[in-house]
């Protein structure tokens, strides 16, 4: 009793309108305050930086969470879902142009990533100076189906990084941007919130690393078997389940 819960996830396919009505179609009962997904880290990132105010705008690589985000706070965007279709007809002569007003590239996790969207976010942060590389997360792999894992948003930062050598300003966890942001708005001391996660390298790490307790459960993608082989991350509490 009188605890809050607060729901924070790397998943930035979706804003929090579209985690909200998710939760709606469960029955759940929960606040939009109270979603905080890697999409709207980017952009809380992009409003505490006040970056609209630079009259720049973003190019996304992912999906419609960091769009729809964007368009909360009024920061423009290019690329995103208009992009899943772009093909690049490579012949003598020919350069891809890029808008030189982009001062920032989110990338987040993208079903439709193509080659097009790759070289379009290294022009624009080799070329356009200032331009921010902020990466959603750098989750390895994510679970789309119960059948295997899937490259996650690792895979499409790294691609980024790999052709432009910068390192991506991580937003989500285990970055301690979120976790600032609700300790700063809700007034809660950090010691006093407890992660609870299934994850060991974002959920656990992200609690550890800032300053909260930590409780992995063994329900999601970490086996007791997996987190007792292992002894680099520690998590203060594991249970089976927290059903």
């Amino acid at each position: 009793a009188g605890k809050k819960v607060f729901f924070v996830t790397n998943n930035s396919t979706k804003s929090r309108k579209g985690y909200k009505a998710k939760f709606d179609s469960l029955g759940l009962n929960v606040n939009p305050e109270e979603i905080f997904s890697s999409s709207f880290a980017a952009a809380a990132y992009l409003e505490q930086t006040s970056f609209k105010e630079t009259g720049k705008k973003v190019y996304i690589v992912g999906e419609r969470g960091i769009q729809e985000e964007l368009d909360l706070i009024g920061v423009p965007w290019i690329g995103g879902e208009n992009d899943k279709s772009q093909t690049i007809e490579l012949k003598p002569g020919y350069a891809l142009p890029h808008d030189e007003d982009v001062g920032a590239v989110i990338v987040g996790f993208d079903r439709n990533v193509n080659y097009y969207k790759i070289q379009y976010a290294q022009l624009c942060i080799n070329e356009n100076p200032g331009c921010q590389f902020i990466a959603t997360n750098l989750d390895a792999v994510t679970h789309l189906t119960d059948a295997q894992e899937w490259a996650g948003n690792g895979a499409m930062a790294g691609a980024i990084k790999g052709c432009t050598g910068k390192e991506p300003l991580v937003v989500g966890k285990p970055s301690p941007l979120m976790i600032d942001y609700i300790s700063s708005k809700f007034a809660i001391d950090k010691s006093k919130i407890c992660m609870v996660g299934d994850r060991l390298d974002t959920d656990i790490v992200f609690g550890n690393s800032n300053g909260c307790q930590s409780v992995l459960t063994l329900s999601g993608v970490t086996t007791e078997e997996k987190y007792k082989g292992q002894d680099s991350i520690v998590a203060d509490y594991y249970c089976d389940s927290i059903a």
